[in-house]
Order: C-alpha cells, then structure tokens, then sequence
C-alpha cells in the first residue's frame, strides 16, 4: 500500500507522547509498505533530526509553523467556537501542501494524527482516512475540570465544551481510533460518534527490556513523563503532599524520582533529600531498571498511559489510579496494582514495597502482557489491518 501519515509534531526524537507513537507505528509499517510524511516544523532545529525519517518515509513534506502564528491562531480563537488546541494548529500553507500532494498522488490511506489534524482530512471523503487519537479529547477534559478550582477550572470547562461541540468531525473519517475501551464506550456513547475503534499504544521490546529485574531493591518509587504536561503535574505534586509522607514514615530511606523532561517551575520545586528531579532522560531504561515500583497516580486525562507500559515492560510492578489502568483491559494485579483513592494507593505501595516476592509476581505478570498485547510490532500490525480493510472498501 502507499500510504501518507499526517502528524500534528514533528515525530523525532521519538522519547514521548505523540512523538513516540508515530515513529514506532511508522517504523515498522514502512517495512512493508510505500510510507509518506506530512507533518508541521515548529522548531528549526528539528531539521538536524530529519535524516532519521527519512531513513522511514520516502518523502518528508514540512510545513513551518512558527509558534508567533500559533498563539495568534488562538488569540483569533476566542472570539469562536473552535478548540484552542485546534486553532493553534490552523494553517493555511498546511491546507495547500495537502491538496498538491493529493494531487500529485494516489494514496491508498491516510492516517491522521490527533483531533489537531482533522481540520485538514474531514472534507475529503474520496481517500481513505483513518483518524488515530490518543484519547477521547472530551473526556480529558471533563476529568480536567473535575481536577482543578478558579480560572483553570473555568478555561477547562470552556474547552471542554468547544472540545464536545466539535468531536462530531469524527463521524467524517472511515475509522476512529483510540487507545483504550473507556475512550471508545464515552466517545460512543456520550459524543455519539459511530466508527470508533482500538488501537493500544505499544512498547518498544527491543528498547525497554530487562532480563532479570533486581526485586531486592526497595528504597525507589519512579514517576516518568514529560514534566510540563497538566496531568503528570498534577499527579507528582499529588503524590508528593498527599501519599509519600506516609509511605517515608513506613519504610525510612526511600526516594521519590520524578524523571522526565521539561519540568516546570512547579516540578523543581518538589525536589528534595528524598525527592530528585532528573529532567530530561535519555536512556530511561537504566531509571527503570533501579526502581522498586513505579507509581502512576493521574488524577486526570485519558488514553493509555506509556509510563505504565514500559515499567511492565521492564517487569517493574506499577500502582496506578483509574486514567492509566482502564485502558489496558487487565485484571489488577497483572502488572499494575489499581488504587483508586489516597488510601488504598498508600496501602498497595506499602505492601509491594515490603514483600520482595509480591514484587517479583506483579512485574513479571506486567511484562506478560506487554509481550502479548503491547509490542509494537503487535500493535502496527493491527494498524495495518484496519488501512487493509478501509482501503479494500473504496
């Protein structure tokens, strides 16, 4: 098949988020497949990255966008109805780029990154698209609103209610694709929209690996994330006030590690004699690898969490709230202990952080399940699936 991928980031380094998912996707599908990039330049010096993609994709189109047209896209946005996060990324030279390189060829079908980018793919009906989201937009923020007080609170419901009158454009692409059951169920059955369908995020095992995890370790709780984004905030400064303390009185020694770059102001004021803040990681493998659980407890948001997958994939027991489990359609305790108030959050990390063998069980039964349903490799095959079957349709 020939096929065009359409980013709203420009995919590389591929370390998190967004990023990661595109690159891994494409990877490997570009193994067997003819694979095209459209994607936005935001920052020049992410033009030192581009040989890496184009080892993958036969061409690379770029379309800049400097962050001053950006912010003015949302300054125009608020006198609308339009999402801020989709008016940031409104482009005229990208609608122009779209409609030459349809022009010029035939793809078989697309895939299009995040609510972002459907602005530019729902008014063409005669290509096969797929829109592939890492998350039901709606609810994000719905659960962002319930997690914040003031003006926060009053800008989140106003987004959440640009976000809902807007989700409908899903209806316009043959196939919607989401990380997890829960974002599927509300984007059915509260947003009414009628084609949505799973794709996991994935793990790279050939990256995050650990043949022998040491279980005997016991003094290290790991948070990883992009450190600018609300809901990781949110959830190590949750943690910190409202969990670690009592854990430290139960088991003197231990250390919190909040590892991820791009920590903000309020992040770096966490740190501590018992809590670090490493910025950026660029081997997140080895932090993993020294750690006795990792926690996850995100108060909001929705998707799939890949801080939780890659500690399965490490085989590193995890305790997670409800945004990070219900997407992995697992049984607590195969790989990821869930907590889903203070309490019992406090309770599942003491009980893992004082029995040795507790640990062993939960993390080897998280690395089953990565190997299983979260490989990479497992997850772009049923990708290439689903552009099989929307291709085979026109």
């Amino acid at each position: 098949m020939k096929l065009l991928f359409a980013a709203n980031r420009f995919p590389y380094p591929p370390y998190r988020g967004d990023k990661l998912k595109i690159y891994n996707l494409a990877k490997r599908i570009g193994r067997q497949h003819e694979i095209h990039l459209l994607t936005f330049l935001e920052d020049e010096s992410d033009l030192q990255y581009l040989p890496e993609l184009e080892k993958i994709f036969k061409t690379v189109q770029l379309v800049r966008l400097p962050k001053a047209k950006s912010y003015g896209n949302v300054l125009k946005a608020i006198a609308g109805n339009t999402p801020f996060q989709v008016a940031y990324f409104e482009s005229a030279a990208m609608h122009g780029k779209i409609a030459e390189l349809l022009q010029q060829h035939q793809f078989d079908a697309i895939h299009v990154q995040h609510l972002r980018m459907a602005q530019y793919f729902a008014a063409y009906p005669n290509v096969p698209r797929i829109l592939d989201l890492p998350d039901a937009y709606s609810l994000y923020w719905k659960r962002r609103i319930e997690a914040t007080s003031g003006i926060k609170k009053i800008f989140n419901r106003i987004e959440y209610n640009r976000v809902r009158r807007y989700e409908p454009v899903l209806n316009r692409f043959e196939l919607t694709l989401v990380c997890s059951r829960e974002d599927q169920s509300w984007l059915i059955n509260e947003q009414h929209i009628s084609n949505v369908h799973i794709l996991p995020n994935g793990v790279d095992t050939s990256t995050f690996y650990n043949e022998a995890h040491d279980y005997t370790q016991d003094k290290i709780v790991l948070f990883t994330g992009n450190m600018d984004y609300a809901p990781n905030v949110d959830a190590v400064q949750y943690f910190a006030k409202d969990i670690f303390p009592t854990l430290q009185e139960r088991h003197p020694g231990l250390r919190f590690i909040i590892a991820g770059q791009r920590p903000v102001d309020a992040v770096k004021a966490l740190e501590s004699e018992h809590i670090s803040v490493t910025g950026f990681v660029k081997d997140l493998k080895e932090v993993y690898k020294t750690a006795a659980i990792v926690t996850a407890p995100l108060r909001f948001g929705a998707g799939t969490q890949n801080k939780v997958l890659e500690a399965m994939a490490m085989a590193v027991p995890v305790v997670s709230m409800n945004v990070g489990f219900q997407g992995l359609n697992i049984d607590s305790g195969e790989g990821v202990i869930l907590a889903t108030d203070t309490t019992a959050f406090i309770e599942a990390c003491d009980q893992l952080l004082k029995d040795r063998s507790y640990r062993e069980k939960v993390g080897r039964a998280g690395k089953s399940v990565i190997d299983t349903q979260f490989d990479w490799d497992v997850v772009s095959k049923k990708l290439e699936d689903y552009f099989t079957q929307i291709s085979r349709k026109n």
